[in-house]
């Protein structure tokens, strides 16, 4: 069934492609471009609070480097773990390896090196960069395969989030936003299909798109967006974080 959409999503795209790459050029070339978020790439959330401290690590493409917010500590790193922090009543002791504009596949190669010590949790977050390269099918089940064998290696528990809904985002013309939110949905169905295979965590909360929880880009979520995703985010998570192994889904949007 998942090939058969595919092969629709190229069947309606392809007669398209003369208006859509020009359409897609226009785009880039007129694009807001935001700075990743200032600050350091670690930190610890709830320091005040007793107990050993849960070590996180996002991994990922611009959320986690924090586009759209001023620094990491209010882009969707900082928020999920002083949001994990209060609900699980500990600290959190964070790191953040995002690149703007990195594909699951390139992470592996330039991200998986810098984290080869051992975290409670790993937090993936990929799927718009793979969608808008037309990543196939194939290299993006590879790539998570890699990326989550890498940390199942280590004894972490991992959790993929789900590849945002990009008919929502509101800097893309019309029928790009349409057909890139078709890809993005069939991107996901792999996701979700790739974490159960391989027993971890997926989860299926995302932020929508309301225009004050994105950044002026039109494309990234703002400070306030990411603070509603990363409450959600622990409001699923807070509760299963330990578990040996998890299927959890939270709601897809």
């Amino acid at each position: 069934m998942n090939a058969w959409r595919g092969l629709a999503w190229w069947a309606v795209a392809l007669p398209l492609m003369p208006v859509l790459l020009p359409l897609a050029l226009r785009t880039r070339c007129t694009a807001l471009r935001l700075e990743p978020a200032a600050g350091d790439a670690h930190g610890l959330a709830a320091a005040e609070l007793p107990g050993q401290p849960l070590d996180l690590l996002l991994l990922g493409e611009s959320t986690v480097a924090g586009v759209g917010a001023s620094c990491l500590d209010q882009a969707l790193a900082g928020q999920l773990a002083a949001a994990l922090a209060r609900r699980l009543g500990r600290p959190v002791l964070w790191r953040a390896l995002g690149e703007n504009g990195i594909t699951a596949g390139e992470a592996c190669q330039r991200l998986l090196p810098l984290a080869q010590e051992r975290f409670d949790l790993a937090v993936l977050v990929f799927g718009v960069n793979d969608t808008t390269h037309f990543t196939s099918v194939a290299d993006w089940r590879a790539a998570l395969r890699r990326l989550i064998g890498h940390f199942q290696g280590q004894g972490t528990q991992v959790v993929c989030t789900a590849v945002p809904p990009l008919q929502h985002f509101h800097a893309l013309p019309w029928l790009l936003r349409r057909l890139l939110g078709w890809r993005a949905a069939l991107m996901d169905e792999h996701l979700r299909n790739q974490a159960l295979e391989s027993a971890v965590t997926y989860c299926g909360v995302a932020i929508s798109m309301q225009r004050d929880l994105l950044a002026i880009d039109g494309y990234h979520p703002s400070a306030l967006g990411y603070r509603v995703w990363g409450e959600s985010l622990a409001e699923v998570l807070g509760s299963r974080v330990g578990d040996p192994i998890n299927t959890a889904q939270g709601p897809a949007p």
